[in-house]
């Protein structure tokens, strides 16, 4: 039989969580609050939903804002977008500490634990990046909010799916879908994104780039990110890309190169979505598949990838972020 203390302290505890769980969303951060904030985001079906602002579902998702240190007056941010794996403090928070070394806060969003998904590198379909895209860009707007942050120099860094999301935050169609006021992305920096797949507009941000790119990575190959890269140079963007010729997928990880056989890969995927007009068009030929792109996908997609860290990509990646940021915010 439990004692009375024993009671108590459950109690005093079940208390508390109900509390932590009924703490409504933040609206803005003018309180200079910083570790953990809940906020209300979106959960869009796919990228065409998104951008035509369709009613879309309402999830309360969470971050995590570190500020630097020394932090004195208004200091830029990064926001981060975890990959398929979620967040992981072995990725997302050392990059975080990279950011704050030089002055930079960093606000590392989930995007899976308050929706209740655990990854997606193999179901790609439990969540759109999307959803990933609509939480990066509410982020956004919540941080311009902050009396700590300098709202014009707000980035945004990503890792694989993430990486979508550093690249597909500089569209305007998706920005606008959710922020009504000119306040954009000042910096995208993507890394080993999935570029098979390409959203496009007429319509970019024209805030720098930096694309970083395994030489060998077969889950998400850097020859269509190079050919991405000039299609938004196309639209006036400053876009630098730097391969790490030896490097595979997930390159700044400590865990060595293995072969992942239930990771899903969308290498032959290789089509336009055009979310001005809504038309997907296969890239080679100009073919409309927008009425089959669920049929076409399931023919293009792939099994199995090399995933892991390379000594050079992940001494030289933050090296490289470092030096990107540095020239971008002033630091």
């Amino acid at each position: 039989m439990r004692s009375i203390a024993a009671r108590l302290g459950l109690l005093v505890l079940l208390v508390a969580s109900a509390a932590t769980a009924a703490d409504p969303p933040a609206q803005d951060l003018a309180d200079g609050r910083t570790g953990k904030i809940y906020f209300e985001s979106v959960t869009p079906s796919g990228f065409f939903a998104l951008a035509k602002r369709e009613a879309l579902p309402k999830t309360v998702i969470f971050g995590t804002l570190v500020l630097p240190k020394k932090a004195t007056g208004p200091v830029p941010a990064m926001v981060i977008a975890h990959g398929s794996g979620g967040v992981s403090h072995d990725r997302e928070f050392w990059w975080a500490d990279h950011l704050t070394d030089i002055g930079v806060a960093a606000f590392v969003v989930d995007s899976f634990t308050p929706r209740n998904i655990r990854e997606t590198a193999t179901d790609q379909t439990q969540l759109s990046t999307a959803a990933n895209v609509a939480d990066a860009l509410v982020a956004l707007r919540l941080l311009a909010t902050h009396p700590k942050l300098d709202r014009q120099r707000i980035g945004v860094i990503g890792f694989s799916k993430g990486g979508q999301v550093a690249l597909y935050t500089a569209l305007e169609p998706f920005r606008r879908a959710v922020i009504e006021d000119q306040t954009r992305f000042a910096a995208h920096a993507p890394l080993y994104p999935a570029c098979n797949s390409w959203q496009v507009s007429e319509h970019v941000t024209g805030a720098p780039m930096l694309m970083l790119l395994g030489g060998r990575d077969d889950y998400t190959p850097p020859g269509p990110c190079q050919e991405y890269a000039q299609w938004f140079k196309s639209k006036g963007t400053d876009v630098d890309v730097i391969v790490y010729a030896n490097a595979y997928h997930g390159f700044d990880s400590l865990r060595p190169p293995a072969h992942a056989r239930n990771v899903v890969t969308g290498v032959g995927c290789n089509f336009n979505a055009n979310v001005d007009r809504f038309v997907v068009t296969v890239r080679a030929t100009g073919e409309d598949i927008t009425r089959s792109v669920a049929n076409f996908s399931r023919t293009c997609v792939g099994k199995g990838a090399t995933v892991g860290g390379d000594s050079e990509g992940r001494k030289k990646s933050p090296e490289d972020v470092k030096a990107f940021l540095k020239k971008v915010f002033a630091l």
